[in-house]
């Protein structure tokens, strides 16, 4: 690891004081950086999250009730899955790799890499990030990415056999729509987290979780403790009254009333 790096981190986490209401969001934008110059997050991964934390801005930068509702029929939907599986790109193996290999164990899926911007370096890079936070196996890497998804022209086509292949659900985040357009065409049920209510991938999944990713995978771990043992009737009645279309839309009444009352403030 670069020691330059370790150094500019080092004189960032003194630089800001802890009463600064950006400390944490300053702190997540250099881990991103880092890990870009791993190789990990491509440069198009800073303008993503960029983009999404503008939209957390709107939802007050927390959890509302709309998300904490999909949370818990999100935890319903792995609960009952026959095989999940949780798809990772290069933005949430550096902004939550522990979380993620914790939610991996609870529901028993696998963690499968899977990137727009393609090379088996970067997969490698993943799957290390991944490893080093305690993942025993990571799906995806080389030529474990055997099968296609046909509907797909990019390379995020290109899936392991043992992971989204046959998946029944499968849980991503921060990605672009076209490939939850075709899991779902395929029969498989999408679980999503995107701060943007209004991308193709909130509108496309089954389960839309408009939050940070940051603040959601820990939640959906404790969420899925606390429902571990319910009955699948019980899970199935709390899946099947959820709504993503309802849900998308009270999340952007919310974003429209607080933007009433921000500009009322002023």
């Amino acid at each position: 690891m670069d020691s330059s790096h370790d150094i500019k981190v080092w004189s960032i986490r003194n630089l800001i004081p802890d009463t600064h209401p950006r400390k944490d969001s300053l702190l997540v934008r250099e881990n991103l950086v880092k890990q870009m110059e791993t190789g990990a997050v491509v440069p198009q991964g800073l303008i993503a999250h960029g983009r999404g934390e503008c939209f957390d801005y709107l939802l007050g930068e927390r959890t509302n009730a709309f998300a904490e509702r999909s949370i818990e029929a999100a935890a319903a939907l792995l609960l009952l899955s026959s095989y999940p599986v949780i798809s990772v790109n290069g933005n949430m193996a550096a902004l939550a790799p522990k979380e993620l290999v914790e939610l991996s164990k609870e529901v028993h899926a696998p963690l499968e890499v899977n990137l727009f911007y393609r090379n088996e370096e970067r997969e490698k890079k993943i799957s290390e990030i991944l490893r080093d936070a305690g993942a025993s196996e990571v799906l995806g890497v080389g030529t474990d990415a055997s099968e296609t998804i046909q509907e797909l022209f990019s390379e995020r086509r290109k899936v392991s056999s043992r992971g989204i292949y046959k998946a029944d659900i499968i849980f991503l985040a921060m990605e672009d729509g076209d490939r939850t357009e075709a899991l779902i065409k395929l029969g498989k049920k999408v679980i999503a987290v995107d701060l943007n209510p209004l991308s193709r991938t909130s509108m496309a999944a089954s389960i839309t979780i408009v939050d940070n990713f940051i603040r959601v995978v820990p939640k959906l771990t404790t969420r899925v403790k606390e429902m571990k043992n319910m009955s699948k009737d019980e899970l199935q009645r709390i899946f099947q009254s959820f709504n993503n279309k309802d849900n998308l839309k009270e999340s952007l009444k919310f974003i429209s009333e607080r933007m009433s009352q921000l500009a009322l403030s002023l």
